[in-house]
C-alpha cells in the first residue's frame, strides 16, 4: 500500500498585526520590500521606483516612452489598488506606511508628464517635487487623503500628488528653454 503523496508546502506567510499576509503581497505592497525600512519608507519606495522608470523609459524607446510610463503608472494604480486593499483587509490596518506601491504609481505619473510636456523625465526634480507634495498633501490631496479610505484611498491620493508635483517642474523646465529676446 502506498502513502498519498505529500501536501505542497504552504505559500511563506508574514505575520502582520493579528492576521497574516502571503510574502508576495507584502513584497507588492512594499516595492519589493523598499517600505519595510524603518525610517523613511515612502522615500525608499520613491528611490525604488526610480531605476523601474528607467527600464521602463529606455526600453520603450523615444517616441513613446512619456505614453508607456504613464500607462505603466496606471497599470500599477490598479494592482496596487487591489494589494493595498487586500493587505489592510488582512492586517485590519487603515494606510499603513510600509505599503509603498502608491509611491511608485505616483513618481511615475510626475515623471511621465514630465517626458509628454517638455520631453525631459527630470529624475531628480520628479523625486524631489512628488516627495514635497506627497508629503505636506496640499488641497486637494488632503481632500482626498482624509476622504477616501481602503486601497483607493491609498492609491488615489499619490497619484494626484504625481501629477500636481508634475507642475511646477513643467513650468521651470518650460522657461529655461524659452529663446531670451
Amino acid at each position: 500500500m502506498h502513502a498519498p503523496p505529500p501536501a505542497p508546502p504552504a505559500p511563506p506567510i508574514v505575520e502582520r498585526g493579528r492576521k497574516t499576509v502571503s510574502f508576495s503581497l507584502l513584497m507588492l505592497v512594499t516595492w519589493l520590500g523598499s517600505g519595510l525600512s524603518p525610517k523613511a519608507p515612502g522615500t525608499f519606495g520613491t528611490l525604488a521606483a526610480l531605476p523601474f522608470a528607467w527600464g521602463i523609459i529606455t526600453l520603450s524607446g523615444d517616441a513613446d516612452a512619456g505614453y508607456v510610463l504613464l500607462y505603466a503608472a496606471l497599470a500599477v494604480f490598479g494592482i496596487g489598488w487591489w494589494g493595498s486593499a487586500l493587505y489592510v483587509r488582512k492586517t485590519n490596518t487603515q494606510d499603513p506606511g510600509l505599503i509603498v506601491i502608491d509611491e511608485v504609481a505616483g513618481v511615475w505619473m510626475t515623471i511621465a508628464l514630465c517626458l509628454l510636456s517638455v520631453g525631459q523625465p527630470a529624475y531628480v526634480l520628479s523625486f524631489v517635487a512628488f516627495r514635497i507634495f506627497d508629503i505636506l498633501k496640499p488641497w486637494p490631496i488632503c481632500w482626498f487623503d482624509r476622504t477616501i479610505h481602503g486601497g483607493l484611498g491609498i492609491m488615489l491620493d499619490d497619484l494626484l500628488a504625481g501629477a500636481l508635483a508634475a507642475i511646477p517642474i513643467i513650468i521651470i523646465l518650460s522657461l529655461t528653454t524659452l529663446p531670451l529676446p
